[in-house]
């Protein structure tokens, strides 16, 4: 495992200090830091540059820190020449950097074809060294989704298993370690565990999962899974205000869609009439009362907003026999909301809050989605939680930092009613900056229509980046990636869109599409002239396959790839100037164009440069062909590009975050293009997916069944439950695509980059 860093470091306060002495901002410095590989190869171009002579400015600084992060295709003296041009203001933007630096790569392909592409060394005969699909950590019974997994997510795999070995999670105890108050207990856990790791996740589900989540899936699932054990997915459904039915069918389906199938799929909700008897056992034994207190006056006696002295209420030392009677009174609806609560009798002269008397039960008039009205009483999280983990076993109740003070609470029920107590160990949440990812306002974006809905793309929902074409790998890795500690891990939004290109350059085909169709008649070329051009769909991953595509007299460009004022900075198409088509035969030249009414450019006339010595262009763009025949080039209906909704890095700290969200943050395109064969691939994908689909989701229910155990009658039918489907993984998301120069990228309804596209088009719905 590498070192932690530390900016402290002698050695890394020196790379720092190197890289904002040339001009980059101490955030970024930091930033760039923790990356070793990107680290090595900014101090190279640094210190080869000479660029702390003369330092840049911040814009520029960033284009060097860019380029030391994509150029590991560069040659040294290629990468040096990029960044002097940066440095003297030849290139001042991200498209120009781009341009030089796939121009340079397109030519040293052409000459020396493709990189070989590295295969790790074998480690042995074991079960660890054979390649494992990253759909699922520790488990092999995820889809690929279609697009086959390359090296940076065999190294992902790598990465996981050192997650669940070392550092927070290697420390964990192991099954039948924690202390029970009856040795009875902890023998009774192993008989049933069989020395087995049992972990549950346990979502409410009164919202969508957001990207926070999926570190709790992660490590829950993925340790189980890890160590030969099962994970629970277990809904903590005791708030029937809050829940709907959409919410249980999204969680299962997201479940799974990140890789994993839970060992069971159970309810707090199963156990209503058992967690009764015990709040009715825990008031027998003195440990319980009813109390008629009001809110204010209970904050009051906690020492309210001055932390004054605590005090116990009138009820606190009621007869046990009047607090079982009112406690019935709940039960049967004769008392209302607010009228009564069933209060643990914990330690008020504790310092820890969580032992201040905490509610056990309340009173709520609100059918249940799966007891209906049988209850009119409701179990707190803080009383149904311990005790459901005792009840399944859990030999490891993992969950964030922010319980910390609940464990000591958590710990007293499960003693105070003598069963087997669980261990709960906190690790640090995952929060991303730049969004906000609270239920309560999220559902604020939608319902004022900020946003289309829970899954667009612009939110960090889990169904938003889904649908926005993220593969659930890129997700899995991003999170192993971090690492598991007790600290809370703070994210930029960069980093997490980093990762997941990263994921994207070796795992998805690459397409041509162009966004702003431009007509290019190519005047030497004959009216019925055609070639058919048999392209890679990746120059890198031969596995990928190909697709035919016909070069014509009549092609399409980007209009941004065109303009009529050409400067030194620019190298596409313009006046006088020649450029490169990708995987096309010929460059083609600028001859004249054409405007309509308005003067707006309609059609650009070159010729090809097909006689002569061959030029070799500064820059490739993109093209797609008119070809009636082959029905290129396939025209979408609609293509949506997403911008960051919000402006400032923490707008959850804003005083209105609605204020926050940035102007025009959803573009709307028509009559874009995607070269033909994007067809053949998304039919492909499409079916591939369903097949594996079909294939795990057959295994998950052959598990569930081997795994039920018929002796044990479960108090609720399960018949109403979210079940495992073929379906709920295979969505239009699972054809992605690249636009070759990186700047798009799409699947069949989203992209597979941020502030990318979503794709629709009738004709393309499989």
């Amino acid at each position: 495992m590498p070192p932690k860093f530390d900016p402290n470091d002698p050695a890394v306060a020196e790379l720092i200090n190197l890289f904002k002495s040339f001009g980059l901002s101490e955030t970024k410095s930091l930033e760039v830091a923790r990356n070793p590989k990107t680290a090595a190869t900014l101090q190279e171009i640094v210190v080869s540059c000479k660029l702390t002579a003369n330092p840049l400015e911040d814009k520029q600084a960033g284009l060097i820190s860019l380029l030391a992060n994509q150029s590991s295709k560069l040659g040294e003296e290629e990468r040096d020449y990029i960044a002097k041009a940066i440095a003297d203001s030849r290139l001042k933007s991200n498209d120009q950097l781009n341009d030089v630096k796939n121009t340079i790569e397109a030519l040293l392909t052409e000459e020396l074809g493709p990189k070989p592409k590295a295969v790790p060394a074998s480690k042995g005969k074991g079960k660890d060294s054979k390649k494992e699909p990253v759909t699922s950590a520790g488990s092999t019974s995820g889809p690929s989704t279609s697009n086959i997994d390359r090296d940076p997510i065999a190294s992902s795999a790598a990465t996981e298993r050192s997650v669940f070995e070392e550092g927070f999670l290697g420390k964990l105890h192991k099954v039948g370690g924690n202390v029970q108050k009856h040795e009875s207990r902890r023998k009774e856990h192993l008989d049933w565990t069989k020395g087995k790791v049992f972990t549950r996740f346990p979502p409410e589900p009164n919202g969508f999962l957001h990207i926070g989540h999926s570190k709790a899936i992660f490590i829950n699932f993925g340790y189980a899974a890890h160590n030969g054990g099962h994970c629970y997915l277990r809904y903590d459904d005791t708030n029937p205000e809050a829940e709907e039915g959409r919410y249980f069918e999204s969680i299962l389906e997201i479940v799974r869609w990140l890789g994993y199938e839970p060992y069971k799929i159970t309810y707090s909700s199963d156990h209503f009439q058992k967690l009764y008897e015990l709040a009715v056992d825990l008031t027998k034994r003195g440990l319980a009362y009813v109390c008629h207190c009001t809110g204010e006056e209970i904050n009051a006696a906690r020492g309210g907003a001055e932390r004054g002295p605590r005090y116990a209420c009138a009820h606190r030392d009621r007869p046990i026999e009047e607090s079982l009677t009112e406690f019935e009174k709940m039960k049967t609806g004769q008392r209302k909301p607010g009228e009564a609560i069933l209060r643990m009798k914990q330690d008020l002269e504790d310092g820890n809050p969580q032992m201040w008397d905490l509610v056990a039960y309340r009173v709520i008039n609100t059918p249940h989605h799966r007891t209906g009205d049988k209850w009119v009483i409701y179990p707190t999280y803080d009383f149904t939680h311990c005790l459901c983990d005792s009840f399944e076993n859990i030999t490891h109740s993992l969950c964030t930092t922010e319980f910390v003070q609940s464990r000591v609470s958590y710990e007293w029920l499960c003693n105070a009613l003598d069963i087997y107590c669980p261990r709960q160990s906190e690790y640090g949440r995952l929060n991303i900056e730049g969004t906000v990812m609270s239920k309560r306002k999220l559902k604020k974006l939608v319902d004022q229509k900020y946003v289309m809905d829970w899954d667009d793309p612009r939110l960090y929902t889990l169904i938003a980046l889904r649908r926005r074409g993220v593969p659930p790998g890129a997700i899995k890795a991003f999170v192993s990636g971090l690492g598991v500690s007790t600290a809370t891990t703070n994210i930029q939004l960069s980093r997490l869109e980093q990762s997941i290109r990263e994921h994207l350059e070796l795992n998805v085909p690459r397409l041509l599409m162009v966004v702003k169709p431009l007509r290019v008649t190519i005047e030497n070329l004959a009216e019925d002239f055609v070639q058919m051009i048999e392209k890679p769909l990746h120059p890198k991953v031969p596995e990928f396959g190909t697709s035919t595509i016909p070069f014509t007299r009549t092609i399409y460009i980007d209009q941004d790839d065109f303009r009529l004022e050409d400067s030194k900075d620019y190298f596409r198409l313009a006046p006088g100037k020649t450029v490169g088509l990708f995987q096309a035969p010929y460059p083609i030249t600028y001859v004249s164009h054409n405007t309509d009414e308005s003067g707006k450019v309609i059609e650009v006339i070159c010729k090809a440069e097909n006689t002569g010595p061959p030029k070799k262009p500064k820059a490739f763009i993109q093209w797609v062909a008119e070809h009636a025949p082959t029905g290129s080039p396939i025209r979408i209906d609609e293509l949506r590009i997403f911008h960051q909704l919000f402006k400032s890095a923490n707008p959850a700290a804003e005083p209105d975050y609605l204020k926050d969200i940035a102007p025009d943050t959803l573009e709307i395109i028509k009559g874009s293009m995607i070269e033909v064969g994007f067809l053949p691939l998304a039919k492909k994908a499409y079916t591939a997916a369903l097949k594996e689909g079909k294939e795990r989701t057959e295994n998950a229910l052959k598990a569930d069944k081997e795994s039920a155990d018929p002796s044990v009658k479960e108090e609720i039918s399960h018949d109403d439950a979210p079940r495992a489907t073929a379906e709920q993984l295979v969505g239009n998301e699972v054809v992605r695509f690249q636009g070759l120069r990186g700047k798009e990228a799409g699947s069949l309804s989203s992209t597979g980059a941020f502030g990318g596209a979503d794709v629709k088009s009738a004709s393309l719905a499989p």
